[in-house]
């Protein structure tokens, strides 16, 4: 059977990269390695990916679907047999409607395209996340992806209305829906978001856009303790009048390495707090929407929920802070970083933080801790950085340490990222067995030869 050939013959010469040629692409934007396949196919339409499924359907080539390559949890990686089936030449924006205020998409449109897309009708896609620049929009929905304003808007699966999905026989089942009110039967696009690519393909979609905001209104804070974060949150989110768009806390030792070089950044406010946290509203009227923010951080501050405040005065000063937030690449340098996602109630994360860095200093010694995240949702991404002498030693004692103890507080493993292959060792901490019975039970009925992205989740 020669894959090469018979993928070529179905959509074309240039289409198709033979093993060679795949193993010349890195295989993401964090990792230092090359893809791996027997063949990378690159459908230009959904005709096209049908196609290449059904032919692998067939055959039983296993399939491994490919976006922008930035996950962090190996979710898109293929073995030597396999066929990977990217979208990067599925680059489309079909429609924005802005009556309606939606877009309709091709899979492999890059986030940042679509948002730089819709500010030309003053509308705006919420989801956003450091990879705008490369992540895909069905790479975004195959893995329900989360980002800086969950707090306001939802996860992805809060921003797609409808979706045409190639099943793993090769049949289309194309359900692009534009309504956002649609009680007719089964919502079947939910079956398909945040499946990591093992249920079905996604090839396009119909996105939810809101309208774009006029002022947006900024402060960098530092904090004593972790119950006047919490505190803080509420107050913000209660004073905002429903405008609060951002929560993003760091420990201290996070915010030190962003603000010190060799980083880039310069820090807003003195780096002797423990905690952080930018805060970010977004609103329709500059002047009452400047009052109400300044007013809540006067409280804020008078009341002692906060300690200090950098408050922003332009828009270049908005883009510092989350310049600063964003500078997650500061992590790699000086070790191997071990990278955690994880979310649990607001109300155990000091506990779980703090007993964290004690056991990791009685399991693993040496080593540094990072922790930051969309803490206004629950998410917190953990990172802990060893030498790389140590790292294949340590890496599943870290591992240990950060995922057992969110069982005790109904945590769970993966916030935003997936499953994929790291964390499918650890997915009983937050799914029952009947949870994963069922999981099980529907790859199944969709997908009952497993050609789709095969060993993932589970």
């Amino acid at each position: 059977m020669d894959i090469i050939k018979s993928l070529r013959s179905l959509i074309g010469e240039t289409a198709v990269l033979d093993a060679v040629d795949t193993a010349s692409r890195s295989a993401g934007v964090w990792r230092p390695d090359n893809l791996r396949a027997a063949a990378l196919a690159r459908p230009a339409s959904t005709d096209e990916v049908a196609q290449v499924v059904q032919w692998c359907h067939k055959n039983q080539v296993k399939l491994v679907t490919a976006g922008g390559l930035t996950g962090l949890v190996h979710g898109a990686d293929a073995e030597p047999d396999q066929v990977i089936l990217s979208l990067e030449r599925m680059r489309t924006i079909e429609e924005i409607n802005p009556q309606q205020r939606t877009a309709t998409v091709q899979a492999g449109v890059t986030l940042q395209a679509l948002q730089e897309a819709v500010e030309e009708y003053h509308l705006m896609f919420p989801l956003d996340l450091g990879a705008r620049g490369t992540a895909t929009l069905g790479g975004n929905a195959a893995t329900n992806a989360g980002g800086n304003r969950v707090i306001r808007y939802g996860m992805m699966r809060d921003m797609v209305l409808g979706l045409e999905v190639v099943m793993a026989d090769g049949t289309i089942v194309s359900s692009l829906n534009h309504l956002i009110k649609n009680n007719a039967g089964y919502d079947l696009k939910q079956a398909f978001i945040g499946s990591e690519g093992t249920l079905g393909i996604i090839t396009r979609l119909v996105l939810r856009l809101r309208e774009q905001p006029v002022t947006r209104n900024m402060a960098f804070v530092g904090l004593d303790n972790f119950e006047h974060v919490a505190d803080f949150l509420r107050h913000m989110d209660r004073s905002l009048g429903g405008t609060l768009s951002a929560f993003e806390a760091m420990w201290g030792e996070f915010y030190g390495l962003v603000t010190t070089p060799p980083a880039k950044g310069s820090p807003p406010i003195a780096q002797d707090y423990p905690f952080y946290v930018l805060v970010e509203s977004q609103g329709a009227d500059r002047e009452l929407d400047t009052q109400r923010f300044n007013n809540a951080m006067e409280t804020a501050y008078e009341s002692g929920l906060i300690v200090d405040a950098a408050i922003s005065q332009s828009e270049s000063d908005c883009h510092h802070f989350w310049e600063l937030r964003d500078d997650v690449e500061q992590t790699m340098h000086g070790g191997i970083p071990v990278i955690f996602d994880i979310s649990l109630p607001i109300a155990a994360m000091d506990e779980y933080t703090a007993t964290l860095r004690q056991t990791l200093g009685q399991v693993i010694g040496d080593h540094k801790l990072w922790i930051f995240g969309h803490l206004g949702d629950g998410n917190l991404h953990v990172i802990v950085q060893v030498q790389a002498d140590d790292y294949l030693r340590l890496r599943p004692l870290i591992e240990q340490q950060v995922y057992a103890p969110l069982a005790a507080f109904q945590g769970s493993v993966s916030a935003e990222h997936g499953i994929g292959l790291e964390k499918k060792p650890y997915l009983h901490i937050s799914r029952s067995e009947t949870e994963l019975a069922l999981m099980r039970t529907l790859k199944h009925a969709l997908d009952p030869t497993g050609i789709l992205n095969p060993g993932k989740i589970f």
